[in-house]
This record gives C-alpha cells, sequence and structure tokens, in this order.
C-alpha cells in the first residue's frame, strides 16, 4: 500500500517532529542531563512502535501523522496503564529522552507504569501528489489555538484508535493521564488539560507559546477569572526564549506563573537563561515527572486561592448537582418569595417546580412553547408561551390566564409595578405597565434574550446573544428606558463570532450572573468579567437564578437538565422592594 506522506519529504517529517528551531542565545548556560536520562545497567527498557494515523473524523479532516507508542516493559495488558500524551511526535520526545527516563523511573517506582504516546501534528498532504506545491501544515492550527477541538481529536478520535490498534489498555481516569508538549506543543497540552480536565490532569510545558499567534495571550486573564480546575503544571522557559511580532515568550510563561499561582493551582517551575530549544527542558524532565506523578493514584485537587474572585462566591467543596434530568430543553428558572424554583421544559411544554426538598413536580402539564418565567408581587408565575406567541401567567393551583396576545417572547422580568420582555427576532425589548399595556423601549439589538433588573431597579440588563455584551439601560419614572450602552464586556470562546449570552440574575452585592457559551460569567457593577464558572455539562447554558430557603443556591439550566450548587451570595427578587447594592471598586 503506498503511503500517504510520499508526497511530503522524509526530511520535512523529522522537522514537524521537533519544529522549533534551536534559538541559540548568547551566553546561556548549559545543561547537562542527568544519570535519569541515561540508560542504566539492569533497568528493563520498554518497546516502541511507530506507525501513521490518518484522520478519519470531522477535527481535522484530510490529515495525516506520524506517531509512536512507547509501552514500558512492565506494563500488565490486565490492568489499565497510564498515559502520558507528547505533541510533536518522537522527534520531541527523543530529545527528552523520555524512554529512557520512563524506563528508569518506573523501575524505581518513581512514577507509575505509563505507556507514552508521541504524536506530531496533521499536515495535509498535496492533492495528486503535486510536487510543486505545498503540504497544508496543521501544527499552528492545531496547537496555538484556543477551544476544545485539539483535546477532542484525542479524546474522541485518536486515543481511542490507538487504544485499538494497538490492544492497549489504558485508564480513562484523569488522574492518570497527562500531557506534554515544547513551544506550541505546549500550549497545546495546557490547552487540552484545561478544556477537558476530566481528562488530563497533569501538564508538563517547556518554552511554551502562551502569546498572541491564535490567542494564547489571553490565558492569564483567563485563568485568573476562571474557577479552578483539578490539574497539575510544571512550566519551564529561560529569559533568552523568543521576543517576536506574537510577543516574548519568557514574559508569556511569566505571566502564566503567575496566573496560576494568583488562582491557587498546584504549579512548579524551572526558569534558566536559555533560548527557544529544548536543553532545559531536557534536563529538568525526570524532577518534572517525579513532581508531576507525586502522591498518584490520589487525584489531583481542585484549588481556589484566597485572592481569587470566586472565593467571595463559591464554598469549597460545594460543586454542581443534577436537581433535574431528563428534558428536551430546560430553560426558563424562576423563584418564588419562599425560594422555590421553576424551570421550563420548551419542547414538551411543561412548567416543573423544585420544593425546598428537593422533589420535582410538573407544575404545569401543557404551556406551548413555554420559555422564560418570573415570578410578580401578585404571587402568579408569568410565562413567555411561544408556542402561542402570548404572555401568560399562572396562579398558585397551575390556572392559566392570558395576559398579551401577539406577543413573541424570549424572557421577562415582572417588577413591582411593571414588567419588561425580550422580543429578539423583532430585535425588540418591550415595556409593560401596571394596566397591562406594552410598548417597545428599545429596539436594534441584534439578539436581545435574557433581561433582569439591578438590584435598586433603576438599571434594566438585556443580554444580547449574537453580540460580545449586555446593554445596559436607566429605567425612568414612567417605565422607559435611557441611556442605553453595551457595558458589560463578555468573553467569547476561541473562534465563535458570538457570546451566547442567554438568562441572568443578579446578587445582593450587585453582581450580574450571565449565562453564556462560555460558562457563567460574573461581572460587577462597572461592567467587568471577574469570574467565570465553567459549565456543569457539555450543553447550552440557557439561564441562572438563586433559589432555596436563603437564597443562596444558584440554580442553571443547561440542556437537558438542571443543576445547583451552594454558594457564598444571596440572590435578589425583583418583585421585592428596591435594595442598594454596595459602591463598587472603580
Amino acid at each position: 500500500m503506498p503511503s500517504p506522506f510520499r508526497s511530503v519529504p522524509h526530511c520535512l517529517w523529522l522537522a514537524l517532529s521537533c519544529l522549533t528551531a534551536p534559538y541559540a542565545s548568547p551566553g546561556a548556560n548549559d545543561y547537562p542531563l542527568t544519570a535519569d536520562s541515561l540508560p542504566q545497567p539492569g533497568v528493563p527498557q520498554g518497546k516502541i512502535v511507530d506507525g501513521t494515523y490518518t484522520s478519519t473524523g470531522t477535527l481535522f479532516p484530510g490529515t495525516v501523522r506520524p506517531y509512536s507508542v512507547y509501552i514500558p516493559s512492565q506494563y500488565d495488558p490486565s490492568a489499565p496503564a497510564c498515559v502520558m500524551v507528547f505533541q510533536d511526535g518522537k522527534g520531541r520526545a527523543n530529545e527528552w529522552k523520555v524512554p529512557i527516563v520512563f524506563d528508569n523511573l518506573i523501575h524505581k517506582k518513581e512514577m507509575p507504569v505509563t505507556v507514552g504516546i508521541f504524536v506530531s501534528p496533521g499536515v495535509v498532504p498535496t492533492p495528486d501528489n503535486n510536487t510543486n506545491a505545498q503540504p497544508r501544515f496543521n501544527r499552528s492550527f492545531e496547537y496555538d489555538g484556543l477551544g476544545d477541538r485539539y483535546a477532542r481529536f484525542l479524546i474522541e478520535e485518536f486515543l481511542p484508535w490507538v487504544t485499538s490498534q494497538h490492544a492497549l489498555n489504558l485508564t480513562t481516569n484523569a488522574t492518570g493521564r497527562a500531557i506534554a508538549g515544547a513551544s506550541s506543543g505546549a500550549i497545546a497540552a495546557f490547552t487540552a488539560a484545561w478544556e477537558r480536565p476530566d481528562s488530563f490532569s497533569r501538564v508538563f510545558s517547556t518554552i511554551g507559546t502562551y502569546v498572541g499567534l491564535r490567542g494564547g495571550n489571553d490565558y492569564p486573564t483567563l485563568i485568573r477569572k476562571t474557577e479552578p480546575k483539578p490539574i497539575r503544571v510544571f512550566l519551564q522557559d529561560g529569559s533568552n526564549d523568543l521576543n517576536i511580532y506574537g510577543g516574548n515568550w519568557w514574559v508569556a510563561n511569566l505571566d502564566m506563573l503567575s496566573a496560576l499561582e494568583f488562582s491557587g493551582y498546584e504549579v512548579s517551575h524551572a526558569w534558566g537563561d536559555g533560548g527557544h530549544d529544548g536543553k532545559q527542558g531536557a534536563a529538568v524532565f525526570p524532577d518534572a515527572m517525579r513532581w508531576l506523578w507525586k502522591g498518584y493514584p490520589a487525584p489531583i485537587a481542585k484549588p481556589m486561592g484566597n485572592s481569587h474572585p470566586l472565593s467571595k462566591i463559591l464554598i469549597p467543596g460545594e460543586d454542581w448537582t443534577v436537581v433535574s434530568s431528563g428534558h428536551g430543553f430546560t430553560e426558563g428558572p424562576a423563584v418564588n418569595e419562599r425560594g422555590e424554583v421553576f424551570f421550563s421544559d420548551i419542547p414538551k411544554g411543561r412548567i416543573h417546580q423544585v420544593a425546598l426538598d428537593g422533589k420535582v413536580t410538573v407544575f404545569v402539564e401543557k404551556s406551548p412553547g413555554v420559555n422564560g418565567l418570573g415570578f410578580g408581587l401578585d404571587g402568579r408565575l408569568y410565562a413567555c408561551q411561544n408556542g402561542t406567541q402570548r404572555l401568560v401567567r399562572y396562579d398558585s393551583q397551575g390556572t392559566e390566564e392570558s395576559i398579551i396576545e401577539n406577543a413573541p417572547a424570549n424572557d421577562l422580568i415582572a417588577l413591582a409595578d411593571r414588567g419588561y420582555y425580550t422580543d429578539p427576532e423583532n430585535k425588540k425589548v418591550w415595556h409593560v405597565d401596571a394596566s397591562g399595556a406594552r410598548t417597545v423601549a428599545d429596539e436594534g439589538i441584534p439578539f436581545p434574550n435574557g433581561v433582569v433588573a439591578s438590584p435598586d431597579q433603576t438599571l434594566l440588563y438585556v443580554s444580547d446573544t449574537r453580540g460580545w455584551f449586555v446593554y445596559s439601560f436607566q429605567i425612568q419614572t414612567d417605565g422607559s428606558l435611557r441611556y442605553r450602552q453595551p457595558f458589560f464586556h463578555l468573553h467569547v470562546p476561541d473562534a465563535a463570532t458570538e457570546s451566547g449570552a442567554d438568562g441572568m440574575t443578579v446578587d445582593t452585592e450587585g453582581r450580574l450572573y450571565v449565562a453564556t457559551s462560555l460558562g457563567l460569567q460574573i461581572c460587577d457593577q462597572p461592567g467587568r468579567v471577574n469570574a467565570i464558572v465553567p459549565k456543569p455539562q457539555r450543553a447550552w447554558l440557557s439561564n441562572v437564578v438563586f433559589g432555596g430557603a436563603n437564597f443562596d443556591e444558584l440554580y442553571v439550566t443547561c440542556g437537558d437538565k438542571v443543576f445547583k450548587r451552594k454558594t457564598r451570595a444571596k440572590g435578589v427578587l425583583p418583585f421585592q422592594p428596591p435594595l442598594r447594592p454596595p459602591t463598587p471598586r472603580l
């Protein structure tokens, strides 16, 4: 069978497996290898199997890549082995002396029995073996970009194939799975663990490209804001690393260390005066492995630094728990004065009630296309019933009453003497006065979705699903809206053109909680994202509300489920008297 690489010169593949060109730095110290990186007498040697993988999936279609598998002599197929994935293939692994180091450390029981998988970045060969054309080199696309594409490639496609191809028994528990790389391969390794800490918990990063090539410069900010994840990270870099158009590698790695320490991560580092090469990385590799694997098989704990903004909101040890599951698509959580939470299942046209004891029952069996919900001062539940294009309300027995006909609506808020609802398809926000009369309060937001008021009820916030902002309006005494501004600046996932901002809620401190594609983004009163709580599952995060007897339980609707977690924060009921929040730090 002809090789799929025949149009790619063999020397090019050697370059691809260690693509970061050495950067000679005058005066840089040498970094000699220790005995751990040299063959030792009496130490059994593992075997290495080489292969080629042609992508069968849609993540990196048309790519082919060489790979190698290191299998330690102690490997027992009857027991799941640990696994460590190395970017840039066999060339990088040999530079770090990985097979030798693994032989020595596994023999001394200083790390667990670990299979090494050395995988190169993908290349799309030229069509019809055209020798006058260049292949498409995927390295920067696969490695430098943020988001979960490369992690999914490893988890969903490549690792299962390698496992099957070589009849390997590898653990699927993140505690026994590590990932490593240098330069662009380093940020690829970190990104895989960052996006999927359920699959990788240990990261070895040398001369990492955390700079402005494809958004890697955002990581220090995201690390400081996002709820810390159960991963352990080792960083290496030298003060003579690259300083080019994308940024300063040395400064970027210092920023990564500072951010990880700020957020309370288990992080270690080895700084030197080397350049963009693998010398120091190879020298520190054995000790880095000892540190990364210390305490195995105990899982890596989820950290939380005292300085992290979420330390004032989240409670250590409290995580998302499932409240209700098996729904079509959950939305519109609303809370009554007792703290009971109600939510809608749009495809099934039902409204469910969550009692204070956690019991979930059907409150309304048939409410076609029901979406946003909100309680009013009268104790009734108001709903956007899109199946009939009406606003309706329900009494305590679930008896329905129509309020407004011909009202396509997505979400609503009921204040004591007025209400507002969003009309995304027509780009409008509507005001409804105490008599039930409605007027257009605003139009022109590309996709107005979630709507909520500030605790003092002087500001109205409207999320824009298709943009990067939540808009702020000042509520006038007659209910009209003035002074619209794209006020709350949201983070957007890599490769996305919109935030996915949906439902929102506020707490007594004046913080705004926004359900977005990236997770639950928490903003301060001046409009800045202070913190990000990842989604409880990989599904659309549609809405959020505080509930429970003390209004300190955060409920989110996410795909087919509803989740909650206890917090230090406390929610606000919009139909009760206004509450003045503390003066914010500007």
